[in-house]
């Protein structure tokens, strides 16, 4: 049998690591034999698979070739030079020129089997050049800013102070590649650059909560979710869907090489001094490529204020009444995309004062909000919901929020931590508030502990609004405004509104915006002694009947009724 040393020899870094003892010499073996498999350099793939720190190995390349080592966070961008590189070769070569003294080019790299490229650029150039060792990682970050400062309609529009540049911004479509055509640099990358800053910033201006990047056989989608509802609004060419998934992976720092298995990421955009929007990505592979889906994420709707969520004023009051109290669980239930988080930071952003200590435990923290200790949850190391919630209480916190409350373990963490003098906030994927509570009891969370913890749930949806500008008069016959659940005094002087199809300049088909369509549930005594007695939903919501709670298709009539909204819209978001 051959010896590893027969099949393969150690490169330079590798033997000086096993010499100074950061890797075992069969590990090392191993490792090289995988970079060259997966046409990986080395120093990234030992930093991919964590067996050294990027800095650990930077500093041993530096030592064993004698390149000088340099930090990437001391250097300011602004001193890039100009006009000597193109995105292409420094994507290509992963090495970043940063600034250029007398008639030396100082070049960053952090692969010192990278030499060719620093003296290619030599040759391009004329100049002479010297290799810097810098963190790979480091470098990336490095690269990815230089592009971007090199796009200069990118810069021209971040100069604005609002978005009224978008529609000046120029979007250029790439060429289809085939096996004849030869592109340089700028026509290989810039028009990719651009089309995805300008998808990026139409989708802000559009309202839009998602956007869709789908890749079939024959065609490739770009949708957008304004309102709650998908609208196809380009198809590329196929040919520029890998690329666009290339630059996008990029930005958000995920790994380019991998797309066989789904990856998360996120991109910070900077609209103005005052302003930046984050994106949530993440990438899924299909059978004709990786589907990207950006949610995005703008720290401006958790500060709308409780008067635009859509509450009713009984329901507000409700809602404010139960933030005072010290103590007790508040609980929020929909499906995903109802608006659960907007409403939970609403109430944080009203608790958020100095003297409250306020502690969020997310998966992930989808709204940054200061004042607020937010931590992502990662299961991955052990960082799980009760993980964080048992942290919580031990330093010392007035209100937590958990993100959802998904096990037993969670739920029972929680209701201590509410019944010992603390206000809890958290989620439940359940259709409505009665239904909330028996679903505490199902995951085994003892009857008494819910009697004595929970004090409100709001269960909710989001209901697009009409547009004031177009909306229409609905004729529509008295039986069936029964039928919807109108009472029989109240139709014949009703007067409702259905949207206008075409739209106007000021809407997107006759609807603008959306509102949430709230039940909001105090758990009384009464309620408490039916949870002890082992009643089930049915028995809850009855007994919230009694008690004037309106349901959500009652509270959705109500929007109904004000003209807000329309009859439809309410039957697509609500069932009675």
């Amino acid at each position: 049998m051959s010896t590893p040393a027969a099949q393969l020899r150690l490169s330079g870094l590798a033997r000086h690591l096993v010499r100074n003892g950061l890797l075992k010499e069969d590990e090392a073996y191993g490792l090289q034999e995988q970079s060259q498999q997966k046409r990986i350099p080395l120093v990234s793939l030992l930093v991919k698979e964590r067996r050294l720190s990027a800095g650990q190995v930077a500093l041993a390349a530096a030592e064993e070739f004698g390149i000088p080592l340099f930090d990437l966070e001391a250097f300011d961008i602004e001193y890039l030079p100009k006009g000597l590189i193109t995105e292409k070769f420094v994507r290509q070569n992963r090495a970043l020129p940063l600034c250029q003294r007398g008639n030396r080019l100082f070049v960053a790299i952090a692969d010192p089997m990278n030499l060719a490229s620093v003296d290619e650029l030599k040759f391009n150039t004329g100049i002479q050049t010297e290799p810097l060792m810098v963190e790979d990682d480091k470098l990336d970050r490095a690269i990815e800013d230089a592009l971007n400062a090199m796009d200069s309609s990118m810069t021209d529009l971040m100069g604005d102070s609002d978005l009224e540049g978008l529609d000046q911004l120029e979007v250029a479509d790439a060429p289809e590649e085939n096996e004849n055509t030869a592109t340089t640099a700028d026509q290989d990358d810039a028009p990719v650059v651009r089309y995805v800053n300008k998808v990026l910033l139409d989708a802000i201006r559009r309202g839009a909560s998602d956007i869709h990047f789908e890749p079939y056989e024959k065609y490739f989608r770009l949708r957008l979710r304004v309102d709650g509802m998908l609208h196809e609004v380009a198809r590329p060419p196929v040919a520029m869907s890998a690329r666009i998934a290339s630059r996008i992976k990029v930005m958000s720092r995920m790994d380019v090489v991998e797309r066989r298995k789904p990856q998360d990421g996120r991109i910070k955009l900077q609209i103005s001094k005052n302003r930046a929007i984050d994106f949530r990505v993440n990438t899924l592979p299909t059978l004709f490529g990786e589907k990207i889906v950006l949610r995005i994420l703008d720290p401006s709707s958790a500060k709308l204020g409780i008067e635009a969520l859509g509450f009713e004023e009984d329901q507000r009051e409700i809602y404010l009444n139960t933030l005072k109290r010290p103590y007790g669980m508040i609980l929020v239930t929909g499906p995903t995309g109802s608006g659960k988080t907007v409403t939970l930071y609403t109430g944080l952003g009203i608790l958020n004062t100095e003297d409250r200590n306020i502690s969020t435990a997310e998966d992930p923290a989808e709204i940054n909000m200061p004042g607020i200790n937010q931590v992502n949850v990662n299961p991955k190391v052990g960082l799980t919901f009760a993980e964080a919630l048992r942290a919580f209480l031990r330093q010392d916190p007035d209100v937590v929020m958990v993100g959802e409350i998904r096990d037993l373990e969670t739920a029972e963490i929680a209701i201590k931590a509410a019944q010992t003098g603390h206000l809890v906030l958290s989620t439940l994927h359940t259709n409505d508030a009665p239904q909330t509570l028996t679903r505490l009891m199902n995951m085994g969370v003892p009857t008494y502990n819910i009697a004595n913890s929970v004090s409100l749930i709001i269960a909710q949806r989001l209901a697009r609004r009409l547009c004031p500008h177009c909306k229409q008069p609905h004729d529509v016959p008295h039986e069936t405004l029964i039928d919807e659940g109108f009472s029989p005094d109240e139709v014949a002087e009703l007067k409702i509104f259905k949207a206008n199809p075409q739209g106007c300049n000021k809407c997107s088909s006759g609807y603008k915006g959306r509102l949430g369509i709230y039940q909001v549930m105090p758990v009384s005594e009464e309620m408490g002694r039916l949870i002890m007695a082992g009643g089930n939903a049915m028995d809850l919501a009855e007994q919230a009947k009694k008690e004037d709670i309106d349901d959500l298709r009652t509270s959705g009539l109500r929007k109904v009724r004000s003209g807000i909204t329309s009859l439809d819209e309410l039957n697509r978001v609500t069932k009675d």
